[in-house]
This record gives structure tokens, C-alpha cells and sequence, in this order.
């Protein structure tokens, strides 16, 4: 009984640092004004995209270049960017604690499941793009993937999108890349899970690019359909999306998933070097 006692309190103890060290990284990454910009920023945005006209873009396409009224700004992470080669991007929900760079390794997409952004074993991991997800060129939907923490840590604050007051006031959300800020709006949300090969059903984590109105129909109906409430947000063929998973527990493999639709694009940034 002590010795169980004793290996109790020194996994807590464990996981507890685990924790700090990665806020303590995380917080030594993120630039300190970001986060008053991008939130005034996103306050400006449309209560729904219906109000914003967008471009009718389908396939993969390459990263945008600047158009001639906009000036390239400096990258607000271009120092997250040198000091780890494997971030995709830096993902941003204003007003949660989901404030996190996002890792890319296509050699192992498990790289940073149990590692930190500094490469070393944290059972916190990281936030997770996924491989058959890309932003050069740019795929219809990026998927990323974030342990659900008790802590509250990565994605252990996603399921909160369960609440349509809580979604209400965090519709918004934001992608930081080397090239640019996309900006998403809330399109759905709901519960899933990671199915057999053989099982014929909707497979949110296997839609990555809608080259045929038939691919992007079938994955618009189907989040449509599961989302727990009508958050009011249309797309169309052409339009582009951000995935979110994170793991829940009504069933084996159950996922939450938070889908948002791209609503516009943000600052472009000057090269990062």
C-alpha cells in the first residue's frame, strides 16, 4: 500500500513538472504582443462568413503571395521558427489557454507525441500537424492532432466547444504561419472516432484535399450533419478548413473534433531568415 502510495505521488509529481516545463517553454516562445494583436484582430471579423466574399480556389494551391495593398510585416514567431526547424505554424484560440506552436515531421508523425518542443520525453507532447497535411502547397483541410490533458494543457480544453455559450464566444480561430496568419471561423463541432479500414462510414481524419465537388460535398454534409449545433457558417466548394482532434472516451478511439472554416487571410509576413 505505501509503495503504491509512494508511486502515486511520483507520477503526480512527474506530470506536474512535465506540465510547467512545457508552459514555461511555450511562454518563452510566445511574443508577447501577439495576442492583444491577433484577438483585436479576429474582434473586427464578421459574425458569420456568410458577410465575406470568397475566392472560388479548389485543388492544392502554393501559399498566397502578398497582394500590392498589403506590406509583408515581420513574422511575429520567426524566432519559434529558427530556433526548431519541425513548427509548422502557431495556433492560436483567443481567449483559452490553446496558445501553442504546431510540429510537422513527415519522416515520423509521432515524433512529438510524447516529446517537447525541444525534442525532449514530456508526456504532454505536442500539437501535431498531420502528415497528409500540407501548407505548401496548401491542402483543402489541415488536421491537427493535441492530447487532451487533464491539466488542461495542448487539447485538454477543446471538449469546452461541447457548450454552444462557450463556442459563442470563441468562434474564432488562428493559424500563424511563416507565410501568412489565416484566420478560421467554428463551422462544426462533435464526437467521432478512429474507425476500422473496413468499417463504410464518414472518416473525418481521412479528408485532406477536395478536388471534385462530390469530395467536398461529402465531407461538408457529413460535419454538418454530426455537428451537436448549427453554428450557422456555410462553405462552398473551393473553401478551405482547419481540423482540431483531440481524444475523448464515450467510445474506443473516440475523438472531439472542432472544424473551422477559413474566413480570411491575416498579415502576410517577410521572409523568415
Amino acid at each position: 500500500m505505501v509503495c503504491c502510495l509512494v508511486c502515486a505521488i511520483f507520477l503526480m509529481a512527474r506530470r506536474y513538472l512535465e506540465y510547467r516545463h512545457t508552459q514555461d517553454l511555450v511562454e518563452s516562445l510566445r511574443p508577447s504582443a501577439v495576442t492583444d494583436e491577433g484577438s483585436a484582430a479576429m474582434a473586427d471579423m464578421p459574425e458569420s462568413s456568410s458577410a465575406l466574399a470568397g475566392e472560388d480556389v479548389s485543388g492544392t494551391e502554393a501559399a498566397p503571395a502578398a497582394e500590392p495593398d498589403k506590406v509583408p510585416v515581420p513574422n511575429p514567431y520567426a524566432d519559434s521558427f529558427l530556433a526548431n526547424e519541425d513548427m509548422a505554424a502557431w495556433l492560436t484560440i483567443p481567449g483559452t489557454n490553446i496558445d501553442y506552436p504546431v510540429m510537422w515531421t513527415p519522416r515520423d508523425e509521432n515524433y512529438y507525441l510524447y516529446r517537447g518542443f525541444d525534442g525532449k520525453d514530456n508526456k504532454n507532447g505536442c500539437l501535431i500537424l498531420d502528415t497528409d497535411s500540407s501548407l505548401d502547397p496548401l491542402t483543402t483541410n489541415l488536421i491537427i492532432h493535441g492530447h487532451n490533458m487533464r491539466s488542461g494543457a495542448m487539447f485538454g480544453n477543446l471538449t469546452d466547444y461541447e457548450n454552444e455559450d462557450f463556442y459563442r464566444e470563441h468562434k474564432t480561430i488562428t493559424l500563424y504561419t511563416k507565410e501568412c496568419q489565416r484566420n478560421y471561423e467554428v463551422i462544426a463541432v462533435f464526437r467521432s472516432q478512429v474507425y476500422k479500414k473496413t468499417d463504410q462510414v464518414f472518416k473525418f481524419y481521412k479528408f485532406f484535399q477536395a478536388d471534385t465537388q462530390e469530395e467536398f460535398d461529402d465531407f461538408y454534409q457529413n460535419i454538418k450533419a454530426l455537428s451537436q449545433y448549427d453554428t450557422g457558417v456555410t462553405a462552398e466548394f473551393g473553401d478551405r478548413f482547419l481540423t482540431l482532434s483531440t481524444c475523448v472516451y464515450h467510445v474506443e478511439q473516440g475523438r472531439f473534433v472542432v472544424v473551422a472554416k477559413e474566413v480570411e487571410e491575416g498579415d502576410y509576413n517577410q521572409p523568415v531568415e
